[in-house]
């Protein structure tokens, strides 16, 4: 890996250099996503079947998984699977839990009453990878949250194999997270079911969930005609430490989000040179024994670095300024510098807090902002899922009190029917 030293300048540049590498639009790709688009919108089941079988080679033996015939992929995986994956679930879902709001109210002497409703979605669809880029993590993190937000109906759809059959790791994950029907279809032609509906996909609120070039276009077009979480942008770490890390944990992180793509981008920043000289040799090392090892170098080449900072606050600043997805901080007494971290989708303390342990396991979801977007946007959660109501009861005297003034503010504004409905009240 390049190793450069922070100057104010160059470390910036490169932040210039990521934001280029996930922002372009490829208008190609907008074009046939657009055409397929219309054409479900206007043909539905017709349309979504023609896509499957020309994209994915053939039709799915079977269409749709109801919920009942979930629950036999369990017994399918392998037993250690299917053990780690309830254990990640019930670590999932105690990490959601606690973020669940509930309605209130609030009542005055005077009789005003006023509140909020909170309340689950009613219908959400999620997006699986089929392929090589199959998930089953995925689907617990977006499907719990969704299920404690009280989410009526999880919908599921991932591409069916090549033989026209369901990822099994996929189907049993879907058991554990509560997922109550799949359909095996993929790509942009999945989406558009999901947001227009079909005769036989139902249509859906919202639609999370990770997938190709295709499908984060599909998400984006369709955002406004149905909600999205977020459009995800290629994977990133960034690690943060200082002369007690170890060079050989921080060259196996770089590496775990290098793998997910040629265009991810892995950085450290050090205080130490002789970590940095240490880490970009364990690099070569480790590198040798993976299986993803092409793409790690190509992504390591083009958008990873190693910058040696001269303190932990410069360091911090230029963590700030990235935003990065994923921040590690491999340093001495890691818990006092949470409260200077602004700006990143997760945070991993400590040389025993790997990325990976937040991608499949400790509880926080791991569908998080990239591309300098947590700078504002929060990673995948309850919230995700809800909808808020305000409600606002007045008696007659009350509204007769408050007139003046919001016939004052009608009346500011130029809206004169508004002012007519408060005044038609007490003529």
């Amino acid at each position: 890996m390049n190793i450069t030293k922070a100057n104010g300048r160059d470390e910036y540049a490169l932040i210039e250099k990521l934001k280029k590498r996930a922002g372009e639009t490829d208008e190609k790709v907008t074009a046939i996503v657009t055409d397929i688009i219309n054409s479900v919108k206007e043909n539905g089941d017709e349309a979504v079947r023609e896509y499957t079988a020309r994209f994915d080679g053939g039709l799915p033996k079977k269409y749709v998984i109801e919920k009942e015939e979930l629950a036999s992929y369990l017994d399918e995986v392998d037993e250690d699977f299917r053990t780690a994956l309830e254990n990640a679930h019930a670590n999932i879902y105690d990490f959601h839990s606690r973020q669940a709001q509930q309605s209130w109210l609030t009542t005055q002497e005077n009789g005003v009453i006023m509140g909020q409703r909170v309340r689950g979605l009613k219908r959400v669809g999620i997006y699986v990878p089929g392929g090589t880029a199959a998930y089953p993590s995925s689907v617990l993190m977006n499907a719990i949250p969704a299920r404690i937000a009280g989410v009526e109906e999880i919908i599921m759809v991932t591409p069916p194999s090549k033989e026209g059959g369901a990822n099994p790791d996929i189907m049993a994950a879907a058991a554990v997270a509560g997922v109550d029907k799949v359909f095996l279809v993929g790509g942009a032609q999945a989406v558009a079911a999901l947001a227009y509906g079909t005769e036989k996909i139902p249509k859906v609120d919202k639609i999370v969930g990770p997938g190709n070039i295709f499908v984060a276009t599909a998400k984006k077009l369709l955002y406004g005609v149905v909600d999205i979480d977020m459009i995800a942008g290629p994977s990133e770490i960034l690690i943060v430490a200082d002369k007690s890390a170890k060079a050989k944990y921080l060259a196996a992180d770089l590496m775990s989000q290098a793998e997910h793509d040629r265009l991810a981008s892995s950085i450290l920043l050090t205080t130490s040179s002789e970590l940095a000289r240490a880490t970009s040799r364990e690099v070569e090392r480790q590198i040798k024994t993976l299986g993803r090892a092409e793409i790690i170098r190509e992504s390591l080449e083009n958008f990873g670095e190693i910058i040696v900072c001269e303190n932990l606050e410069q360091a911090i600043d230029f963590a700030n300024e990235l935003a990065p997805e994923h921040l590690e901080m491999c340093v001495d007494e890691p818990l006092k510098y949470i409260g200077k971290i602004d700006n990143a989708g997760s945070v991993f303390l400590g040389n025993y807090s790997p990325e990976p342990l937040g991608d499949y396991y400790a509880g926080p979801n791991h569908v998080l902002p990239t591309s300098g977007t947590a700078r504002f946007f929060s990673p995948l959660s309850v919230d995700s899922f809800i909808k808020k109501s305000s409600f606002i009861y007045y008696t007659e005297d009350e509204l007769r009190k408050a007139s003046a003034d919001i016939v004052k503010l009608a009346d500011t504004e130029g809206l004169t029917a508004h002012t007519n409905s408060i005044k038609v009240r007490f003529e």
